[in-house]
């Protein structure tokens, strides 16, 4: 408006400003998903209309069966970092992650985003997931039992699906969670005990074509030089031939033999399996390979030294009792030869070399140690010399 004429001008478009109460909510990726024990992980935490001011926080997700909810833990330096991403270093067990951002003063926090987890195959965990029958991939409507194991007494088994949605097992009985599949029921599966602790997940596959083939392989990681089998089934058919079997997509099995052995797995056999059999392919499904465990080390080496120890025990007693017996013999000779003509010379310097070196007692028990050395002594054509030569050897072996 002109304030000297009084003129207005034309009215500016609308603009429509909305104020919620619903608060947003980050989007939390964690890379990788599934991992080796001891691996790195890295969060990112994304707000949906980004701009700058954001401090971003990170919580691990505690289970709270009691609430049937989970409760979060801030991460050592989670705490209002300017970075979106954080990076876990050393991850070794399955767990569940969280985040979300704060800006202005007041701080302005966002919603938490939803949980999203690392798997990992950590065998040392407190507790475990067995699946039965043990093979990834099951037809519709089998019967699977997932059982918790552990020394904990609340359980439940968690699934997330393939579309991202999590859920509770809803037929548990105890810590057993019974399932009879679908195809709804593919995905990732794992315990969680009362106090928190993680299993490994594991890969259920539902096949959804009722006359194809499933690959027959076990769900948990095998161990390096282990072996393993896997074969092709249908449901109406345990045991086929003729199957051809891939790694990766590559062929490396066909022929009349209906099962793929690997007798000492290694690394490189690690990948995707799948099974062909009259022209229909099963899902492809991942084999892990984990390392042998070294904590039955310190057994082995602990039954090596016990072995180690008793054949030394064995071999002293049959030296003692060998040496006894070469002693005897020894005695005897000595004394044919105290006998024999000539004798009472040798006796005399024997006696003499006794004197000097204060041992007059060489051929009691308590000298019996010498004895062995002196079986390996040559034997003197002249037998007085040799009888002098033997007693002044044991002489100076008493001294030392």
């Amino acid at each position: 408006m002109k304030s000297s004429q009084h003129q207005t001008t034309e009215w500016s478009d609308s603009v429509t400003l909305t104020v919620s109460d619903n608060k947003p909510r980050p989007v939390l990726t964690v890379s990788p998903s599934w991992l080796s024990p001891g691996a790195s992980v890295t969060l990112n935490c994304q707000v949906e209309h980004p701009s700058a001011g954001w401090s971003f926080y990170w919580y691990k997700a505690v289970p709270d069966l009691s609430e049937k909810s989970s409760s979060y833990e801030l991460l050592p330096d989670g705490s209002g970092t300017a970075q979106d991403s954080y990076i876990i270093h050393g991850q070794t067990h399955t767990a569940g992650y969280v985040c979300r951002a704060g800006r202005g003063d007041p701080e302005y926090h966002t919603d938490h985003s939803q949980p999203k987890f690392v798997w990992s195959a950590d065998v040392h965990s407190a507790a475990s997931l067995t699946v039965s029958p043990d093979r990834v991939q099951h037809f519709t409507s089998d019967s699977v039992s997932l059982t918790c194991e552990g020394n904990f007494t609340e359980w439940r088994v968690r699934k997330f699906s393939e579309d991202g949605r999590l859920s509770d097992c809803s037929r548990m009985t105890g810590s057993t969670c019974n399932i009879y599949t679908s195809k709804s029921d593919t995905g990732v599966y794992w315990c969680e005990s009362g106090s928190g602790e993680f299993s490994s997940a594991v890969n259920i596959t539902v096949q959804n074509d009722g006359n194809g083939p499933i690959l027959v392989s076990p769900v948990h990681p095998v161990t390096e030089g282990a072996s393993v089998s896997r074969s092709c089934s249908l449901r109406t058919q345990n045991i086929l031939s003729n199957v051809f079997f891939y790694h990766n997509d590559k062929l490396i099995q066909n022929d009349t033999r209906g099962e793929l052995k690997i007798s000492a797995v290694s690394k490189s056999d690690e990948g995707f399996y799948k099974c062909q059999y009259s022209g229909r392919e099963s899902a492809q499904s991942w084999m892990s390979v984990k390392g042998a465990d070294s904590s039955s080390s310190p057994v082995w080496l602990m039954v090596g030294l016990v072995c180690g120890v008793s054949l030394i025990i064995i071999l002293l007693l049959l030296l003692y009792r060998c040496r006894q017996s070469k002693y005897s013999c020894f005695t005897r000779s000595i004394q044919s030869e105290s006998h024999s003509p000539g004798s009472s010379t040798n006796h005399g310097v024997n006696q003499d070399e006794t004197h000097v070196n204060g041992s007059p007692h060489y051929g009691s028990d308590e000298h019996q140690d010498v004895t062995y050395a002196l079986t390996e002594l040559k034997t003197f054509e002249n037998k007085s010399e040799y009888i002098k030569h033997v007693q002044l050897k044991i002489i100076n072996v008493n001294v030392m």
